[in-house]
């Protein structure tokens, strides 16, 4: 039995309720786009299901879903977790906020949207629950760096193992990102929201928010690099294929992962274009990592197959385990993420971006990655995680299989043809796509109803995903439960800690990038004349 195991499942299941409750708001938003009659369909209704589905999945999900890997990560292979009280006390401080927010959320008194933007107003119970659970992940991040801090101490000059690694840079790059965060929420929205002031300016909390909204966006993707690179080759009978490449990847991300906001907005006024330009060339550096890691984990799966017999050009493909749900999550999850990030090349261009931005192609962007590469890979990880930590094997296996396929095939009807009708000119967060008739909307109309099907396909997929977790801990648990056994590298290392271990000087580098990509930009906006915005509240 691994230590924290009982966190590990606490935080396990806080996500897994998460991301049903936020199946069950995009189904009905999917379905409300192409026009479908429902019982309870309203404009009302429809945005608060878009705000709800946007909260919980994307930060209630992935949050909940990542500590509960840190401490299992932490825990298998450190074999300990230091200070479990205050593990508790992160789980119970970000589950108040998660309720909080929540509620304030489908009470209907805070539609602001998953960017929350501002002059949107929310009720203060949004604020102070979202800030709640913020604060529980720092907490989280406190445990995960002290059971570090305690092993290093004790082995000054040992390699820390790489899902580790993984996990510290994961807790390094969500300090830095959630520190423009708490700027925003705390020195802005929360005063505004309890009547403190009276106005609020947009664009300074719009910078304050893409601080913390990209970068936000490698807080998912690490956690699940580390699955794809310490769990699956072993798994699947292979090699990983670097652990000095793994490092140096993971490095690049708390390098270049904060200093990329202003991508998002390009059209915004008051940040010059030379800034503009900088924080384009640092979101290109952050695909380089990506890059590498599509490389080295396909490496490993050929190393897999090869080790299996194979030995043509291609044909260690298909003796891969492909019947294997976790296998079949990553490498489907993989597969959609290289769709997503060619995507994200585009968004990062000025040009392009500027065509595409607001439209249904962004929302068919971060399906493919966050979506998918990141939930599907979380998804597969579980039918792993499970029998190991509990000694619940999982059951109902045709229909664990069939999951991450359904899940495949509904994310390509829904984002595929929502990048399409982005080109079209259709907007994002529209309650009806008809837009009462006109004949431009009438050109993408067939196309939403295909993106439909494909939002009821990820609804089945999220249900499979449920009753498989369900059944399987309600039947009885095996004596034995099988292994936790971390990938092995192509070549052995060495073991002793290099420089790609310095966590603390790889954390100043990147502080010092944060300063030169924002100090300057908010400083200029803040000098600029105010033009404060007053509250704005739909329903």
């Amino acid at each position: 039995m691994i230590e924290g195991r009982r966190l590990v499942m606490a935080n396990f299941w806080v996500a897994v309720v998460a991301f049903g409750l936020a199946a069950i708001m995009a189904v009905m938003q999917a379905l409300a786009r192409a026009d479908a009659e429902l019982a309870i369909r309203s404009t009302k209704i429809y945005y608060v299901s878009v705000t709800a589905h946007g909260v919980l999945m994307a930060l209630v999900f992935t949050t909940f879903f990542i500590m509960a890997l840190g401490y299992f990560s932490l825990g298998a292979a450190l074999k300990r977790v230091d200070t479990t009280t205050w593990g508790w006390i992160s789980f119970l401080v970000s589950l108040v906020g998660t309720i909080l927010a929540t509620l304030a959320i489908l009470s209907g008194s805070s539609t602001v949207l998953y960017t929350f933007y501002p002059p949107l107003k929310a009720h203060p119970l949004f604020y102070v629950g979202a800030t709640l659970l913020v604060v529980g992940s720092w907490i989280w991040c406190w445990v995960m760096i002290r059971t570090y801090l305690v092993w290093r101490s004790k082995n000054r000059d040992e390699a820390v193992p790489l899902a580790v690694h993984g996990m510290v840079v994961t807790v390094v790059i969500w300090i830095l990102a959630t520190a423009g965060l708490a700027v925003e929420v705390v020195g802005m929205l929360l005063p505004w929201s309890f009547g403190l002031v009276d106005k609020v300016d947009p664009i300074v909390a719009r910078t304050f928010f893409w601080w913390f909204g990209h970068p936000l966006t490698y807080f998912w993707l690490v956690p699940a690099y580390v699955v794809w690179y310490t769990i699956i080759p072993e798994a699947i009978g292979g090699r990983l294929f670097s652990d000095r490449l793994t490092r140096v990847v993971f490095i690049l991300f708390v390098l270049f992962s904060t200093p990329v906001g202003f991508h998002h907005q390009f059209s915004d006024p008051g940040i010059t274009s030379g800034w503009k330009l900088l924080h384009t060339v640092t979101t290109y550096a952050i695909l380089f990592p990506s890059f590498v890691t599509a490389f080295s984990v396909i490496a490993s799966f050929e190393v897999a197959g090869r080790l299996k017999g194979a030995t043509g050009l291609f044909d260690w493909i298909a003796v891969l385990p492909w019947k294997d749900p976790f296998f079949a999550s990553v490498a489907l999850a993989m597969v959609t993420f290289a769709i997503g990030g060619f995507g994200g090349a585009i968004n990062a261009a000025y040009a392009m971006n500027t065509m595409v931005k607001n439209t249904s192609w962004i929302q068919g962007h971060f399906h493919l990655t966050v979506g998918t590469a990141v939930a599907l890979t979380f998804m597969g990880f579980s039918y792993w995680m499970l029998p190991r930590l509990t000694g619940y094997p999982v059951r109902l296996r045709a229909l664990a299989l069939a999951q991450p396929y359904t899940w495949f095939v509904g994310m390509m009807l829904f984002s595929i043809t929502s990048h399409i009708t982005g080109i079209m000119g259709m907007p994002r967060r529209v309650y009806s796509a008809a837009f009462g008739g006109s004949e431009v909307a009438a050109s993408w109309a067939s196309l939403t109803v295909v993106s439909a099907i494909g939002g009821v396909v990820l609804f089945v997929s999220s249900a499979l995903w449920l009753v498989v977790l369900i059944v399987s801990v309600l039947g009885e648990k095996r004596p034995e439960r099988p292994a936790i056994e971390f990938a092995r590298p192509l070549v052995p290392v060495s073991g002793s800690a290099g420089l790609w271990d310095r966590f603390g000087l790889w954390t100043a580098v990147a502080a010092v990038l944060i300063l030169i990509a924002y100090a300057y930009p908010i400083a200029h906006l803040l000098a600029l004349p105010r033009f404060a915005s007053s509250a704005f509240q739909p329903f």
